[in-house]
């Protein structure tokens, strides 16, 4: 039984640090243009993640773009800049997006 609790305790607590991130992606509108698993005007989390599996200066790069847009790497609609998003929450944000599987 105290494996059990364990167990679900450990779970809730890795999920709440995604949530929190899911909160900050809405809170500063990216949901408004992505989702996590389907593309709506921007790439689906799951595909940028997939993009850069593996690429040790995804994080930065990602909190860049998030911060200052970009165009040209998911097709012609390019990306906002998002002056609303500090640094520290760009590579929260960024890092969120990157383990979305």
């Amino acid at each position: 039984m105290k494996k059990i609790i364990f167990a679900l305790a450990m779970t809730a607590a890795a999920a709440a640090p995604a949530l929190a991130d899911q909160a900050l992606a809405t809170s500063k509108n990216c949901m408004a243009c992505h989702a996590v698993d389907k593309k709506i005007v921007g790439p689906a989390y799951k595909d940028v993640a997939a993009k850069y599996k593996g690429d040790k200066a995804a994080v930065d790069k990602l909190a860049t773009k998030i911060m200052k847009g970009g165009s040209g790497v998911w097709g012609a609609i390019p990306m906002p800049a998002n002056p609303q998003v500090n640094d520290a929450e760009a590579k929260k944000l960024a890092a969120w997006i990157l383990s979305a599987k």
